[in-house]
C-alpha cells in the first residue's frame, strides 16, 4: 500500500487541464450529499464513503479498474483514503486530487463556494 504522500496526486490545475483532454476519465467525489450539495464539480460521481456498504459490492459493475480515476473530497484526506481502497480493489491508474475541492475553488475557481 502507499502512504498518503505516496499516492499518485493530481493537483487542481492539473485537474483542469486533463478535464479537457479526450481521453476516458471516472470522476469520484466521496464527500457526504450535504457537502456536495454546498459545491461540486461537474461529471463527479458521488461515492460518500458513510455510504460505503450501500456502493462497495458494486464499484467494478460501476467502474471500469483500468480506466484513469481521480478522486475528491473536501481538503484530500477521505479522498486518500478512497484511494488506497480502489488500488486494493485493483484499480490502476487512480490519483487524488491535491487539496481536494477546496484547494480546487481556491486556486482554479474563486466563484465556488468554499466551506
Amino acid at each position: 500500500m502507499f502512504s498518503a504522500s505516496e499516492l499518485p496526486a493530481l493537483s487542481p490545475q492539473e485537474l483542469v487541464v486533463r478535464l479537457e483532454s479526450p481521453e476516458p476519465i471516472q470522476l469520484i467525489d466521496v464527500r457526504e450529499p450535504e457537502e456536495a450539495a454546498i459545491v461540486s464539480l461537474p461529471h463527479f460521481q458521488l461515492f460518500s464513503l458513510s455510504q460505503y456498504a450501500d456502493w462497495s459490492p458494486l464499484i467494478l459493475d460501476q467502474l471500469d479498474p483500468h480506466v484513469e480515476t481521480i478522486v475528491l473530497c473536501h481538503h484530500g484526506i477521505r479522498s486518500a483514503q478512497m484511494c488506497q481502497w480502489l488500488i486494493a480493489q485493483g484499480f490502476t491508474q487512480v490519483k487524488n486530487l491535491s487539496g481536494g475541492i477546496d484547494a480546487y475553488a481556491w486556486i482554479v475557481d474563486p466563484t465556488l463556494a468554499r466551506y
